[in-house]
């Protein structure tokens, strides 16, 4: 006899996931804020040179591991709690940090694209952001 299947839980609203985006805006602006003026405390003028770029990376890696370890920790940022959002594999199981670090560089991809990545949710069946719909993760509801 076999196990009955589970229902998956169900998707997030654009909305929803849209307003939460926002929010992580705001909590990123604070994080790479704080990072900033620990970097330039550290290592001084970073507005040419070779330190320029390794102040970019820096900024970049403050965001990758603060959404990449959000993901594969509990799959949600403190935005997406807030919200009552979770990201998923598509299969419902938790991610992996392989998987959150998949979506992270896909994320910025689709940022990168001036942002077409995430407005392809607008016509995907599903209503995923392009970077769910490559990566196998998708945003669902969560309770708050």
């Amino acid at each position: 006899m076999t196990a009955p299947l589970t229902a998956l839980p169900p998707r997030a609203g654009l909305s929803r996931r849209f307003s939460a985006m926002v929010y992580d805006g705001f909590l990123l602006t604070a994080l790479l804020f704080v990072g900033s003026w620990l970097f330039l405390k550290l290592f001084g003028d970073a507005t040419q040179g070779p330190l320029r770029y390794v102040y970019q990376l820096f900024l970049l890696g403050l965001c990758a591991c603060y959404l990449v370890y959000c993901w594969s920790h509990d799959g949600q940022t403190l935005a997406m709690k807030t919200w009552g959002l979770r990201v998923v594999r598509d299969d419902s199981s938790p991610l992996t940090l392989g998987n959150a670090l998949l979506r992270f560089v896909l994320a910025l991809g689709s940022l990168a694209l001036a942002g077409c990545g995430f407005l392809w949710a607008l016509v995907d069946s599903d209503r995923q952001f392009l970077h769910d719909r490559l990566g196998g993760t998708r945003i669902v509801r969560a309770p708050i």
